[in-house]
């Protein structure tokens, strides 16, 4: 496959920018779906003129809201005849920013990580189902080792309406519980769509340089954080290619339900039962397991059916059914 159609959500920035510029590099028809088009437009122009590809596209999309979704996918199919690669790299991150809802009453981190590519999945499903090699992408975090910590769990009585919790609220907290939902959610996607030939795997990020403008959009002390963790982190570039190496490599094919480390390794769970101190050490820091939580079928299924009723649910409010 020569020319593939691919759709990157959150591409004017960051990995999502690296990854369009390669793909577009390559000859591929890059769909950008951005939430600011008028930012995003000087991305879509520099990436046309240093590949000599004028087939990338910018497109209007929120992942957090149902709607945006609903005319996102409307439009992507009048204009595209299959979907070939769909990468979920957009992700929301404010650090310090307070209990927020998106426009659908869902915890916005929550709705933006996790709700959303379900959804946005499932309204772009019968044109991946058109493809000769459908690969779906998650960008997940190294965030998800928290849960190695056995007290750690998804708090799903926070994830709609106000925030009912007697500890504070922070991003930080609901950012790692949304990375880890979406591991889960790619184990239960790449069953449920295994028998349509489609394959859904995820990437663990550990980290990319941010950008200046970036650093600023958030608050002081994490801006601080951030700019020492920057001197160690690798270049968006780096991720980028991984993005590409999993979505159009024979190599990985037929890989599907899988959780990749940055050097495109399958990971595999950690054992429930403690291994004792220097082996716990090992997992923390290492990059070969990720933790056992994410294999409790239960929260598993319970993560799946949350999207199905709230996409199910709130989308009657918008008349988009």
């Amino acid at each position: 496959m020569n020319n593939r159609i691919v759709v990157i959500t959150g591409a004017n920035s960051g990995i999502g920018k690296a990854a369009a510029k390669q793909f577009a590099k390559e000859g591929h028809t890059v769909i950008m779906a951005c939430r600011n088009i008028e930012v995003s437009r000087k991305t879509q122009e520099e990436i046309v003129t240093s590949t000599n590809n004028t087939q990338v596209d910018l497109m209007k999309l929120d992942v957090s809201s149902f709607e945006s979704m609903y005319q996102f996918a409307d439009e992507f199919m009048s204009k595209y005849e299959k979907l070939d690669i769909l990468i979920h790299n957009a992700a929301y991150f404010n650090h310090g920013a307070k209990h927020t809802l998106s426009t659908d009453g869902i915890e916005l981190t929550f709705a933006t990580n996790v709700v959303g590519p379900y959804l946005l999945t499932n309204l772009l499903l019968d044109h991946l189902k058109k493809s000769d090699d459908a690969r779906i992408l998650h960008a997940g975090s190294n965030i998800i080792k928290h849960f190695f910590d056995p007290k750690r769990e998804i708090d799903f009585d926070n994830l709609t309406g106000e925030y009912k919790s007697s500890e504070k609220f922070t991003v930080y907290k609901m950012y790692c519980q949304s990375k880890m939902a979406l591991v889960m959610l790619t184990f239960k996607m790449a069953e449920e769509y295994e028998s349509e030939g489609i394959k859904v795997n995820a990437l663990q990020i550990n980290g990319a340089k941010m950008s200046k403008e970036t650093l600023q959009k958030v608050t002081l002390g994490y801006r601080m954080v951030a700019s020492i963790q920057n001197l160690f982190f690798r270049q968006p570039s780096y991720m980028a290619n991984n993005y590409y190496e999993l979505c159009t490599s024979d190599r990985f094919k037929d890989k599907t339900g899988k959780l990749f480390n940055d050097k495109l390794d399958v990971m595999t769970p950690a054992l429930a039962e403690s291994q004792g101190f220097l082996e716990e050490i090992k997992q923390v820091t290492g990059t070969n397991k990720y933790p056992a939580y994410a294999q409790k079928k239960v929260v598993r299924e319970k993560v799946w059916e949350l999207c199905k009723e709230l996409t199910e649910s709130n989308s009657n409010n918008h008349n988009i059914l």
